[in-house]
């Protein structure tokens, strides 16, 4: 007898069947309905409890608007044009393959109503169903935040999905292209230079790479312009790059993006992006690509859950990551504030793996009758952010080190940490063949359109 991912006490919804099914009851008891567990979002924080659950006697249901888990770490590459976007992704639905009591939906979620232990989600061309569960993980993640200021995604696209590091890749070598063509000095200098807001560790890295991209690959491509000489300008606000790291880290990173040819402007406001560039400081900067990685806000799915939020719409949990007045509800991931020490665990991957696997954990364990009386503890295993070529900066703690040795440790440790044996070694392959040539091999410019 197979079950859905429709209640039989909700005859009016719409039903989607599942792989898990219910047990057959012995003579004469009544029959006993598997618990159903619902995650939202096939993120790092979504994979890992659904994969801590796989022995669970349980139905797990994984929802995400995406058919697939992006390696968000090497989405810059993608960006620049090193990596393919089938490179850092994998398909979700491969979590049905693996695991027997997962089912995988492509929809997205519009609505959740806890009182009556439902959600709504979207599927395409499928129209809107309602999901009943027994417990809720939200794993949901964040979307871009323009601080106010969402007419700037016009002009400024950011960097959170493979489609936008496409849109951002083809907007680059556009613009080389452009430069190429034109006879207006001006304007060729419009079009080569190229402004970053955001000098977090994504800034950071698109930066470094962008460089190598002008001043090695297109070295020779074009006999009308010289792309080492783009001009490449990395803004923030804040005081230093990297203000999250320690500031002797943020001086070494700084140092180096100087040597690549990347100017770093810091202390200074974005307060206008059009078309023709940015105005920040109150200085016009003319640029015909401007790449925003500034800023991240929440999915909106934690204020529907009519739970706190703090200002970048992340639910308040408490220690164990639950959704407080709302039984059987977790939040994880970036979608998550959680404090630990009187300090914000960081929305990075290491962090989002470690929530989801705890609440999965925790989940297994409640479903066993056992109570779980220790709370979420982060074990932070470092920090790292790459600058280029032979050149990545770790920080754990006191220990801050810088170079090629950390370098080495970087690409070994996000080569593992790939989703399938498949993607670590075409990224393996690529690395090796972009390191001795200094060639990428992504560099297309997808064609517009047409209609018959």
């Amino acid at each position: 007898m197979t079950e859905t991912l429709q209640e039989s006490r909700r005859p009016s919804q719409e039903s989607v069947p599942l792989r898990a099914s219910k047990r057959l009851p012995s003579a004469g008891a009544p029959e006993v309905r598997r618990k159903r567990i619902v995650i939202v979002g096939g993120g790092f924080a979504g994979i890992a409890a659904a994969h801590a659950l796989r022995h669970s006697d349980a139905e797990v249901a994984l929802i995400d608007r995406r058919n697939h888990h992006i390696f968000q770490p090497l989405l810059y590459q993608v960006a620049t044009a090193v990596l393919s976007p089938a490179e850092i992704a994998a398909p979700i639905r491969q979590l049905e393959v693996k695991q027997r009591n997962a089912s995988v939906l492509l929809a997205e979620v519009t609505g959740v109503d806890i009182a009556s232990r439902t959600i709504e989600a979207s599927s395409p061309g499928g129209g809107i169903r309602e999901i009943a569960f027994d417990y809720l993980v939200v794993a949901a993640g964040m979307r871009p935040s323009y601080f106010g200021h969402d007419e700037f995604a016009r002009y400024a696209p950011a960097l959170k999905s493979l489609g936008d590091a496409e849109t951002i890749r083809a907007k680059i070598l556009s613009a080389f292209e452009l430069a190429a063509t034109t006879e207006d000095e001006g304007e060729r200098a419009r079009l080569m230079t190229f402004v970053l807001v955001g000098a977090g560790p994504t800034g950071v890295e698109l930066a470094a790479s962008l460089a190598h991209l002008a001043k090695v690959t297109l070295r020779g491509n074009f006999r009308r312009i010289d792309p080492a000489k783009a001009s490449i300008i990395l803004l923030d606000g804040a005081k230093r790059v990297l203000p999250t790291f320690a500031e002797p880290v943020s001086r070494w990173v700084t140092r180096r993006l100087m040597k690549l040819g990347v100017k770093v402007v810091t202390d200074v406001k974005v307060e206008m992006v059009d078309e023709q560039g940015v105005i920040a400081g109150g200085r016009r900067i003319p640029s015909a690509t401007v790449l925003w990685t500034a800023g991240v806000a929440a999915s909106p799915i934690p204020k529907m859950l009519g739970t706190k939020t703090d200002r970048a719409g992340r639910a308040l949990v408490d220690p164990f990551l639950k959704v407080v007045d709302a039984p059987g509800v977790f939040v994880v991931g970036d979608a998550a504030s959680v404090m630990q020490n009187g300090h914000p665990v960081p929305g990075v991957a290491q962090a989002a793996i470690q929530e989801g696997r705890y609440v999965g954990r925790l989940i297994a364990k409640e479903l066993k009758g056992r109570k779980v009386k220790r709370p979420f503890r982060y074990f932070n295993k470092g920090n790292m952010a790459v600058v280029g070529k032979n050149y990545a900066v770790l920080e754990r703690g006191r220990l801050h080190t810088g170079g090629f040795l950390t370098w080495l440790v970087w690409v070994f440790i996000h080569i593992l940490s790939l989703p399938q044996l498949q993607n670590r070694l075409r990224v393996q392959r690529q690395w090796l063949w972009s390191y001795f040539t200094g060639q990428r091999s992504s560099r297309l410019i997808p064609e517009a359109h047409e209609p018959p």
